[in-house]
């Protein structure tokens, strides 16, 4: 076990349905350093929720979820056995994507924040009910005396993530967990809520893990990415590290998609072709190669492992991105005009 304030490893989580057992989350690690942030990239259905939904135990009871999490030193998975009162919303809180199915409809807004203070900090209602109005402050509401007496559907969609951001940070959490909190909210809203998680996470000391599918809003905020696939993490590095040198192919599909200022206008983004694989029963091979511009035979005997680079990255990866074996494997296929998983290059495009 390391030394850092959140420590993840080997962690799976499978769900057993009629079809098969659902391998969610395959094998992951990671440490979150205190103060630091923390992204998690990667797409619908990746692993990054139930990642999260795992660390703050909101799992149902026939998730089968195996390895160890340690926050300060505790065993988390223990602390979930022995059904701890005040730790989750204490120590380790979360923001979820939609903010009408993290609040109670039929209760005002003043009420749910009230409630947390009086369960966790056993405040009075009058105490109580006054520091929701200052937490509404800080998050920035407007008029904050006269919404704690609302309804959240009175409310709009940036208002009311910013009351779920006021529950979440009540207690003074040491680590926020953000469930892609800009999902409901326009793009107008998107950048005034990242950038208020942000204010306050630095200003409380609070460590914080962002997950979402976009690798835009991870740059400039998160100390360092992690990037999940099909369950799995295929690469971790600086943020920096990873937009200017990152490995896997995924990686790299991913930034292709992000539109950038200087290409010119109506340029066509380029899409990661195929679709994400079936969770139930994998196959024993790389999870990307039927996706991936440089696989070769081998990608499709077993799964690759880590690969670790003076312990500040990591990927999985046997052709990786930015690399020679990479270039030569792409250069391979494109001549071929397909992959070995029949994956078809149609034209030369950039080269990773």
């Amino acid at each position: 076990m390391s030394n850092a304030q959140l420590s993840v490893r080997d962690l799976e989580v499978r769900f057993p349905t009629s079809r098969g057992v659902v391998e969610a989350v395959n094998g992951v690690s990671f440490d979150l350093e205190r103060g630091q942030m923390l992204g998690i990239v990667g797409e619908s259905g990746s692993g990054k929720s139930v990642t999260a939904k795992t660390l703050m135990n909101l799992l149902p009871r026939t998730a089968e979820i195996s390895g160890d999490i340690h926050f300060d030193g505790e065993d988390v998975r223990a602390i979930a056995s022995g059904h701890r009162k005040h730790f989750w919303g204490v120590k380790m809180t979360m923001v979820f994507q939609d903010p009408m199915t993290s609040l109670n409809p039929v209760k005002r807004c003043g009420e749910q924040i009230s409630e947390t203070l009086r369960y966790h900090l056993g405040m009075s209602r009058e105490a109580a009910l006054k520091r929701s109005i200052d937490l509404l402050e800080q998050v920035g509401i407007p008029e904050p005396a006269r919404r704690v007496k609302q309804y959240p559907h009175e409310l709009s969609g940036g208002l009311r993530q910013r009351v779920v951001i006021a529950m979440a940070l009540a207690c003074e959490p040491e680590l926020l967990i953000a469930d892609e909190p800009t999902t409901a909210v326009d793009v107008t809203v998107q950048k005034r809520l990242l950038d208020l998680l942000d204010e306050l996470r630095r200003d409380r000391g609070m460590s914080m893990i962002l997950i979402t599918h976009d690798l835009g809003v991870a740059r400039g905020r998160c100390d360092e990415v992690a990037v999940m696939y099909a369950g799995r993490l295929v690469e971790r590095a600086e943020t920096e590290v990873l937009f200017s040198d990152a490995r896997h192919p995924y990686t790299t599909a991913l930034l292709r998609t992000i539109p950038r200022i200087d290409q010119p206008s109506h340029t066509r983004l380029v899409p990661i072709e195929g679709r994400p694989p079936e969770l139930v029963n994998p196959p024993d091979q790389c999870s990307f190669a039927p996706r991936c511009r440089h696989a070769q035979a081998d990608c499709l005997e077993g799964v690759p492992t880590l690969t670790n680079l003076d312990g500040n990255r990591e990927f999985a990866c046997r052709y990786p991105a930015n690399t020679e074996a990479g270039r030569t494997s792409f250069f391979a296929n494109e001549a071929a005009g397909q992959t070995v998983t029949g994956l078809t290059i149609a034209q030369p495009s950039e080269v990773n």
